[in-house]
């Protein structure tokens, strides 16, 4: 999920917000300001719900990035990086640059966040009874015992068994002990998710049409999203597993063909582009350092009449450093992040000389070729 506002860093964690938390912000505060304070305390101006309300809302959405920075942190702890932190419409995230390393590690980090939520709930619990005590404005108790229950809500669905939830989380760990196959277990967890997914779904239309209530279309779209996410994570976990143990020089195109800065395009497509498999070509300067890379896409879109004057220095895309990797490093830090011009997954260096070339494609090939030979029906030979 990319962030759309960053809001800055917690303990050196970027924070941010992508734009439909702003949904978000305004549903809460249309429910609090419509619904649930005119209801409870009758008779004050729509100035005031509206007022309260609004920062009811922005309370809730501090109270969703504490349960997320909670995971973080736990996280953190236990020696896996953390790369952002981003609330959205649906909740929040906590992007982990790596798997816990123990079951005990797994199920830390899945329970803060419903600790956080539980110990906002008290706190928001314990400020309306103080509120209440001294005679506070009526309006102002009951948001802030609305926040106390909705944090208690937040706590108890996080908890449900079924990835992605914080409860599918707890599960794989759980089954993580029990199993000693972190593979089987988030398969389980993964699984359970999709089912959870399809029951709040069925809920959801029976709301809907047996009912008549519009809140089962609420129902029906969580249910959507935990059906989506179960089946993603499970994507990636088959990727993820498929590279276990190869490194970016098992998947690369070793010794890629290369292009001059200073080389025209018309040159370089007659030279090398039409005999090569590649499609995509590292640019270096004169001293071999790189430059950036060009796509034979790019060069095909170059008109015919300027190639005998378009140099490839002037149309290669820069690599930036996350794009940027050793022969040695861990094939399936490849997956992190979104290929580069939805191509492009690592320029490979070696003592600052580009040595390698990884793509989607060859990504794909590596990865099918991991799977023959742990299947049973091709064994490894050898």
């Amino acid at each position: 999920m990319k962030q759309s506002v960053r809001l800055g860093r917690v303990a050196g964690i970027p924070v941010g917000l992508h734009w439909s938390v702003l949904v978000m912000l305004g549903l809460i505060a249309e429910i609090l300001a419509v619904n649930v304070l005119p209801t409870v305390i009758p008779h004050e101006g729509a100035l005031v719900y509206w007022t309260v309300a609004a920062a009811g809302a922005v309370l809730f959405i501090a109270a969703l990035a504490a349960h997320e920075i909670a995971h973080a942190l736990v996280a953190r702890h236990r020696g896996v990086a953390v790369r952002s932190i981003t609330l959205w419409m649906l909740g929040g995230a906590a992007e982990l640059e790596g798997l816990p390393p123990t079951p005990t590690a797994d199920l830390e980090i899945a329970l803060a966040g419903p600790v956080a939520s539980f110990a906002a709930s008290v706190l928001f619990g314990a400020v309306a009874l103080l509120a209440h005590v001294v005679h506070g404005p009526g309006v102002v108790t009951a948001a802030l015992t609305w926040l106390a229950l909705m944090n208690i809500v937040l706590a108890v669905f996080n908890l449900l068994p079924g990835a992605p939830l914080d409860g599918g989380r707890i599960l794989r760990g759980l089954l993580w002990k029990h199993y000693g196959d972190r593979q089987r277990a988030s398969r389980a967890a993964q699984l359970s998710g999709q089912a959870l997914g399809g029951i709040l779904i069925l809920i959801g239309l029976a709301e809907l049409f047996a009912w008549r209530n519009i809140g089962g279309l609420w129902l029906m779209l969580i249910g959507w999203f935990l059906i989506t996410m179960a089946r993603a994570e499970q994507q990636t976990d088959e990727v993820e597993s498929s590279l276990v143990g190869l490194h970016v020089r098992d998947v690369m195109v070793g010794n890629p063909e290369v292009g001059n800065a200073r080389t025209d395009v018309s040159e370089f497509a007659s030279r090398v582009v039409f005999s090569s498999r590649q499609t995509a070509f590292p640019v270096v300067s004169s001293d071999g350092d790189l430059v950036g890379v060009v796509f034979a896409n790019t060069l095909a879109h170059v008109p015919p009449d300027d190639r005998a004057t378009t140099r490839l220095g002037d149309i290669a895309v820069p690599v930036p450093a996350a794009y940027l990797a050793g022969p040695d490093t861990d094939a399936n830090s490849l997956i992190k992040q979104p290929p580069l011009r939805g191509e492009l997954l690592a320029a490979v260096l070696e003592n600052r000389l580009i040595t390698g070339l990884v793509t989607v494609d060859e990504l794909r090939r590596a990865m099918l070729r991991s799977q023959l030979v742990t299947s049973t029906l091709i064994p490894a030979v050898g």
